[in-house]
């Protein structure tokens, strides 16, 4: 297996363990209902691609999940409201981040919203495959 599909394979495999998170948190439903949440990153390309894949990207790094992780370990910790929502809130942006990365939805390269570090997604793959 090439390097990008084992990205994949580990990306499904984060979503796997983010919605077993989500179950024993009993909040299950939290990944679906806001899965599309995360995608109002993609808001940027209203103005350009350039502004849309940075938002993109900043939307689905894993940053972000590991930061509401980290609020949520340091809520608990010190007894500080809302660490359970900030779990379900990290661990659902893991769910949705994992399942985009094994389908393919990588980082956005700045040219065109179908161009990711994964390689091109959709109709736009076969345009962009070279044959030998």
């Amino acid at each position: 297996m090439n390097p990008v599909g084992w990205q994949r394979v580990e990306a499904a495999a984060g979503a796997v363990v983010a919605l077993g998170a989500a179950f024993v948190l009993d909040g299950w439903w939290w990944p679906l209902a806001l899965f599309l949440v995360f995608d109002l990153s993609a808001i940027g390309y209203a103005v350009n691609p350039r502004v849309g894949a940075t938002l993109y990207n900043a939307g689905h790094s894993l940053i972000g999940p590991a930061a509401a992780g980290a609020w949520a370990l340091a809520s608990w910790g010190f007894g500080v409201p809302g660490g359970r929502v900030a779990a379900l809130i990290a661990v659902s942006w893991l769910f949705h981040v994992g399942v985009d990365r094994a389908l393919g939805y990588g980082f956005k390269e700045s040219d065109d919203f179908k161009h990711t570090h994964l390689g091109w997604i959709g109709g736009a793959r076969a345009a962009h495959t070279t044959k030998d």
